[in-house]
């Protein structure tokens, strides 16, 4: 059993250092223009991505780059500034403020080259005018709680935002904009990630509106007032642009794929696209592993169940919760305690949720222990507050910050 933990989280370790983005950035950097070359980078991966620029780029260089508060730089001609997440604060604000005025420094024969990674849409944040700061962080944090998805969270917050949906690319007027993505969302589209500052966005604000009736999600006037009113003119002037998605979850869970088949596992790869109420995901789960471990179908036993894509999760309680967590403890409690089956949830950025903790592990013995301690794993589900659960159960897995984010892994070892 503490063998198969050990192997879970060396598979976890797997799928990150799979998804360092250096390499891929230096091996897709565009050719140097007639004047200044500008980069704004911006996300969980924003520093090494950014770093990979700097040693591979020979010639001037400049630009912003902006992390989540406590992330560290070795950056010798760029700059750091730092933003909140998940919930954007004045520091989002003004990292936008700042990246919207260097784009328009720039003019026709100048080259951007944006580096985009999840978090970004927190990081970089600004309303459109009418609508205060206040008034759109809080909407944001309405819609991160009512289980709506990757895509429609960040339609949403490109329909109320002056730089998301590409709005960045038209502050750069005419100048060349070269996008280098790390996918975090399901599907790996480029106008998805970080909310597509730099590339069309094909949303409108009816869409956004539909989003928030469907989840009931309470709106201010102001910004119900503005989505009601016509759609603003988003083109893009640059003639020049391109999007690459330089690393995506299907490079981690090939590099997972290939060490669990090494150690003798059979895998069974669901895939990277799986969204839905992570605790409904995770009933889902649950009864293929103890089909495999019943009758060895639709693979033999010993088996890595390995998934990917971003759950969601309602939220209804006031615990301490994350969309991971809240899929492990559902899954727990619907195996049972069955003694074949171990189990790990971890987001690849290793923050879950508003914690600074990846996720959490599963044993056969996770329920009784609980219980030894007067714990009520039930309890602690509907109160969305599974990382205090498994905080006293000493089963969180912590990575620190990985500066890396190709969304969640959850791997299920069956005996």
């Amino acid at each position: 059993m503490t063998d198969d933990r050990t192997i879970l989280r060396g598979l976890f370790d797997a799928a990150v250092e799979a998804a360092n983005p250096a390499k891929a950035v230096a091996r897709n950097l565009p050719e140097k223009p007639k004047g200044r070359t500008v980069v704004i980078a911006v996300g969980k991966a924003a520093v090494p991505m950014a770093k990979a620029v700097e040693d591979n780029w020979h010639g001037p260089l400049e630009g912003l780059v902006i992390a989540p508060h406590g992330y560290t730089h070795n950056l010798q001609r760029l700059r750091l500034i730092h933003g909140s997440h998940p919930v954007p604060d004045k520091t989002s604000l003004a990292a936008a403020e700042q990246a919207l005025a260097l784009a328009a420094t720039l003019g026709p024969d100048d080259l951007l080259i944006a580096l985009i990674s999840g978090g970004a849409s927190a990081l970089m944040s600004k309303p459109v005018p009418g609508i205060s700061i206040e008034e759109k962080f809080g909407l944001v944090k309405a819609v991160l709680k009512c289980g709506a998805n990757i895509g429609e969270l960040n339609c949403v917050r490109k329909q109320v935002s002056a730089i998301k949906g590409g709005r960045l690319a038209r502050a750069a007027g005419r100048a060349r904009i070269w996008t280098l993505a790390l996918s975090d969302v399901p599907g790996d589209d480029p106008a998805i990630i970080g909310s597509g500052p730099t590339v069309a966005d094909p949303t409108r604000k009816k869409d956004a509106l539909a989003i928030l009736a469907r989840y009931g999600v309470p709106v201010p006037q102001s910004i119900e007032a503005w989505l009601k009113s016509p759609d603003d003119d988003r083109a893009i002037h640059s003639a020049h642009t391109e999007a690459r998605v330089v690393v995506s979850p299907h490079e981690s869970f090939r590099a997972v794929r290939s060490k669990a088949e090494a150690q003798g596992l059979n895998v069974l790869y669901l895939g990277d696209r799986i969204e839905g109420e992570a605790r409904e995901v995770a009933k889902v789960h649950a009864a293929i592993a103890l089909e495999i471990a019943d009758r060895d179908a639709p693979v033999k036993r010993p088996c890595l169940l390995l998934s990917g894509g971003e759950t969601g999760v309602t939220v209804r309680g006031k615990g301490r919760g994350g969309r991971n967590v809240e899929f492990l403890l559902a899954l727990a409690i619907a195996l049972g305690g069955d003694k074949r089956i171990t189990a790990l949830a971890a987001d690849t950025d290793g923050i879950d949720g508003m914690e600074q903790i990846a996720g959490a592990v599963i044993d056969p013995t996770s329920l009784d222990r609980a219980r030894a301690l007067g714990l009520d794993p039930m309890g602690f589900l509907e109160n969305n507050d599974a990382h205090s659960l498994f905080e006293r159960l000493g089963d969180q897995v912590i990575t620190g910050p990985t500066h890396t984010n190709v969304n969640d892994f959850r791997g299920i070892l069956i005996r």
